[in-house]
């Protein structure tokens, strides 16, 4: 029998609520600053150039897959929580920068490249050491919950985020949205100031300096079930989760429209997410065919974004899509921590940011270049059409290795489980005891 899971079992965990609503927080304003951002490069610092959002999108990212095996490394060796207390703090100051240089009308492009690049390089530090303080707060057992309610706060804030950017921009202009994403910051800051260290479970420290670096990537190159889900992240987020910029081009190079509805459909997506995230909190044991399954949905309802005859079908079928997108990236952050080993969470979860976001910064130009060339649709297509391709090949590797599977792949691999066991009894051969992979 399936035990049955509350939706918000973590938030009774004190460490793990003050870190939930602190998160929630700065991503309200996270959110209210990329909307912020983006109009500010599309319709002030540029005649709606989708390259230059492609490159300031670009930016953010590209330091991840140079740093982020560092940062790793030092998740694992250094306290997580006063890593993420500095990485706020610096954000924080990075965000009041760009702030000041808007609100006194001295904003260039190059000001925003720069900026982008710095809280990119922030960033690469903040997430190893986000994603696997998790661990550090709650049981294995609510693990996969933590990081379904983590989903619900971020898709939360999504959800309100551009709507309210989308407002204030179109009364008031791009500064009041980055002033409110400046203060966001001390929520997270005061959050882990009041957390209790002696209700934390810290991870025994793993190793120092570049061997650390290489031992995390051996240990990846030997686990092939790793490798398999790191690609299909790698596939999503590179060419399938670039919304930040085909978003902006649909609603005004397609549909002809202004800040209030593209704010709208960050805050339309955000549904489907939203709920993707709520199921996700009450999952059990994250299922590689979960994943698969996600991956190729978000390949079929891309699809048909691409093939949106107005604004409202578009927006519609955003919603669908939020929610294998998020299905996919909840079950791969799940079944990546619970199977690796606690001195090695921080350096994996590390390599899957890079693979994760790092492909950004060739993903994001590239789709800005695409859609310059040939049409903010052909941006959508390429999007699903890798990361089909991909959870098909995944799909039949899975199959060939044997990977439990739910219904009806499962009854199948099940059924060729007991051919082989068949057979060996027949013949008298020795053979050790096998079982299909637990679920």
């Amino acid at each position: 029998m399936t035990e049955r899971r509350s939706t918000f079992q973590s938030l009774h965990i004190r460490n793990y609520r003050y870190f939930w609503t602190g998160s929630l927080v700065a991503n309200v304003g996270t959110w209210m600053n990329r909307i912020a951002q983006d109009w500010l490069v599309l319709t002030i610092l540029t005649d709606n150039s989708a390259l230059a959002l492609g490159v300031v999108t670009g930016l953010q990212f590209l330091p991840i897959p140079i740093l982020s095996p560092l940062a790793g490394a030092l998740a694992d060796r250094f306290s997580k929580r006063r890593i993420l207390q500095l990485t706020q703090a610096a954000l924080m100051v990075n965000a009041l920068i760009l702030s000041l240089l808007v609100s006194l009308d001295l904003a260039q492009l190059w000001h925003v490249y720069v900026l982008a690049l710095v809280q990119g390089a922030v960033q690469a530090f903040d997430s190893p050491a986000r994603q696997s303080f998790v661990s550090e707060m709650v049981s294995e057992k609510n693990l996969p919950n933590a990081v379904g309610l983590n989903s619900m706060q971020f898709n939360s804030a999504r959800l309100v985020g551009p709507g309210v950017a989308g407002l204030l921009i179109g009364w008031f202009g791009v500064a009041p949205a980055l002033w409110i994403n400046t203060v966001s910051f001390l929520a997270p800051i005061i959050a882990l100031h009041l957390m209790r260290a002696d209700e934390l479970h810290p991870a025994r420290a793993g190793g120092s300096g570049r061997g650390a670096v290489m031992e995390g990537v051996r240990y990846l190159l030997g686990r092939g079930d790793l490798l398999l889900i790191f690609l299909m992240v790698f596939t999503l987020g590179t060419f399938g989760l670039n919304f930040q910029v085909t978003n902006a081009l649909m609603a005004t190079e397609v549909f002809g429209l202004d800040a209030d509805a593209y704010g709208l459909l960050g805050s339309v997506m955000a549904a489907g997410t939203l709920t993707g995230a709520v199921m996700a909190a009450r999952r059990g044991y994250p299922r590689l065919g979960r994943l698969v399954l996600a991956l190729l949905g978000f390949s079929v309802f891309t699809l048909l974004l691409t093939l949106a005859t107005s604004y409202w079908v578009y927006a519609a079928v955003l919603v669908p899509t939020g929610f294998v997108a998020i299905t996919t990236m909840t079950t791969a952050n799940s079944r990546v921590q619970l199977t690796t080993e606690p001195e090695m969470r921080g350096r994996i979860m590390a390599l899957y940011m890079v693979v994760f976001l790092g492909g950004t910064p060739i993903g994001a130009p590239l789709v800005g270049w695409i859609g310059e060339l040939w049409g903010a649709r052909a941006t959508l297509l390429v999007g699903s059409v890798t990361t089909g391709l991909v959870g098909l090949f995944v799909g039949l590797v899975l199959l060939a290795k044997s990977e439990k599977y739910p219904p009806p792949l499962h009854f199948l691999e099940v059924t060729r489980e007991r051919v082989r066991r068949t057979r060996r009894s027949r013949t008298g051969a020795a053979h050790p005891t096998t079982s299909v992979p637990r679920p």
